[in-house]
């Protein structure tokens, strides 16, 4: 018999809306049709029973927590119980809605464990809740060296394969039920960016969607490159990158027999793969050059249903598509959606 495996959900800042999106999504969300059902929470026991109690109905007890020792006791947790696996020692007191370098390496431990847990198979998948970069840095080694999420996780997955981070490449995507973008740099300047967008990147970005987004749908994924620059360089007129760069490695994926056109201009690509009234776009993805360009189309649509997915871990990772929300932190308005629509996805690709 195949071995059902658990959801691990990091608790995220705890400063931060993590903690109070997790307990409103088991909360709303129980049975074994639900979100929450087989995942459990690596985080800090104290701080989810502080959420539990923050998000319950006036009247009402707050939702238990059940301090569990290993991700399989999940599965016998009853409904109606948060499950969480402290994660090392319990977490310090903490200002909600601050910079905490306590809660941000709180935060990074918490990530670290479930993405070992991943490699190791005690786990399904990963999905996170919001870190905020600022106290990762102010944590401090070894966290501090990495910018977010995606980075973090890709050197756990290097360091446990034996590989470099070079030598494991991974990708951020955005998608919602209308749109999937993939992109080419992530968490650097935008001169950075710039500068990143070489015909080996492009190329790995098109081969890595090719392949992780073919076992998400079940079938080869069209895929669209966007632009570099306004009107995708209009033949060179506006910049050179589509001409010398993109090209050329669209023409190279097309050689291994990918579906990949382009590049198109970048105001308008998006518009054209959106999926809308119940008809598809003209592409499953686009290929976005850098942060901004991929995720403004992605979060205008509704931040709420996005989720943010790690492409070429060797183990599934999802995530929110929104940070920290430091300013209603502790308030109890955060709105648990997008961590719904994170579970679900994640759940999906283990299918």
């Amino acid at each position: 018999m195949m071995l059902i495996q658990p959801i691990a959900i990091t608790m995220g800042d705890a400063a931060g809306i993590g903690p109070e999106l997790i307990a409103k999504l088991f909360r709303n969300e129980q049975g074994n049709m639900s979100p929450s059902h087989r995942c459990f929470v690596a985080g800090d026991v104290q701080t989810m029973r502080w959420a539990s109690g923050l998000v319950s109905a006036r009247g009402q007890l707050p939702l238990p927590v059940a301090r569990i020792s290993d991700p399989q006791d999940a599965l016998a947790v009853p409904p109606g119980c948060i499950p969480v696996l402290q994660i090392g020692e319990p977490l310090e007191a903490i200002v909600r809605g601050q910079v905490s370098a306590v809660a941000g390496e709180f935060a990074g431990r918490c990530v670290v464990w479930a993405a070992e847990a991943a490699l190791r198979n005690q786990v399904g998948a990963v999905v996170t809740a919001p870190l905020h970069k600022e106290s990762i840095s102010a944590a401090g080694a070894p966290y501090s060296a990495y910018p977010g999420h995606t980075e973090l996780l890709q050197a756990c997955a290097a360091s446990h394969t034996g590989k470099t981070t070079q030598e494991l490449p991974v990708r951020m995507m955005l998608a919602n039920d209308e749109l999937r973008t993939v992109l080419v740099s992530i968490h650097v300047s935008l001169r950075d960016a710039i500068d990143a967008v070489t015909y080996r990147n492009v190329l790995e970005t098109i081969e890595i969607s090719h392949h992780s987004l073919s076992k998400v749908l079940g079938h080869p994924p069209r895929i669209a490159v966007a632009g570099l620059n306004p009107h995708a360089g209009e033949g060179g007129l506006f910049g050179l990158e589509e001409v010398q760069v993109l090209l050329p490695a669209i023409r190279a994926a097309q050689a291994l027999g990918i579906q990949v056109e382009g590049p198109f201009a970048p105001d308008t690509v998006f518009m054209r793969a959106r999926a809308k009234a119940g008809k598809e776009g003209r592409w499953d993805v686009v290929i976005a050059m850098y942060h901004d360009q991929g995720l403004i189309p992605v979060k205008y649509l509704g931040v709420e249903h996005g989720v943010n997915v790690t492409l070429g871990l060797p183990f599934v990772r999802t995530s929110p598509d929104h940070g920290t929300a430091f300013d209603i932190a502790g308030t109890g308005q955060a709105d648990p959606a997008s961590l719904r629509a994170a579970v679900t996805m994640a759940k999906s690709m283990l299918i």
